[in-house]
């Protein structure tokens, strides 16, 4: 297995804080992007940097050629009625990511965006996807993964409709929606992004949820 530096931008949210140290035992070079003022742990054994992750030309001079960015900058605990957040801090952020990677002539950006299309959701998935459309036209290696809803610690209560999906599943009209937007652990998405970090793609590729689930029992 190849070690890449990896920089980790949202490095202190719920994905980031737990990634981190998965990267670190497989032996990578990580950097942890901070936010400027936060009093959050650095995991031990991974560089620091406080750059503004919503400002491209902060964010640039700490990223180099031949990099794997990983870009999990968003608001926590999204909800329908969080539309103008998304646009101030998901989008800002994700743009910022992009064109800085472009910038630096980085080797590959990891993408967390969100399944689609569906019913609810309808600002965070615009957003997530106006991302999407900005990487497919950067010249960028990237991997996108798409889940919906990530089970785990603090987030166990969709379990609850397991059954429901689990019906749905069944039934055809119903399927391709079920797994589309079917509920993943945490454990699944950490083991997808690791996977996709050590395996960078010639050029763009997408992970729905059914491929994250299955990723999630390789490592």
């Amino acid at each position: 297995m190849a070690s890449h530096h990896i920089v980790v931008i949202g490095s202190t949210g719920y994905l980031g804080s737990r990634l981190i140290p998965r990267l670190i035992e497989r032996g990578h070079a990580v950097t942890a992007v901070v936010r400027p003022g936060s009093h959050a742990k650095p995991v031990p054994g991974c560089r620091v940097v406080q750059p503004d992750p919503l400002d491209p030309a902060s964010l640039t001079p700490h990223l180099h050629a031949g990099d794997t960015v990983v870009q999990l900058v968003g608001v926590p605990k999204p909800a329908p009625w969080k539309g103008p957040q998304f646009r101030a801090v998901d989008l800002v952020a994700g743009r910022a990511s992009i064109d800085a990677a472009q910038a630096a002539g980085v080797g590959h950006v990891v993408y967390v965006s969100v399944a689609h299309p569906a019913p609810i959701m309808k600002d965070y998935i615009a957003v997530r996807r106006e991302c999407e459309d900005r990487l497919n036209t950067a010249g960028l290696r990237a991997t996108i993964l798409r889940p919906w809803y990530i089970l785990g610690p603090g987030h166990w209560w969709p379990v609850v409709l397991q059954p429901g999906y689990w019906l749905m599943e069944m039934i055809p009209s119903t399927q391709d929606a079920a797994c589309r937007l079917g509920l993943v652990t945490v454990h699944d998405m950490l083991t997808a992004l690791v996977w996709s970090i050590e395996h960078p793609p010639e050029s763009i590729r997408v992970i729905e949820v059914p491929e994250i689930r299955r990723l999630g029992g390789r490592l």
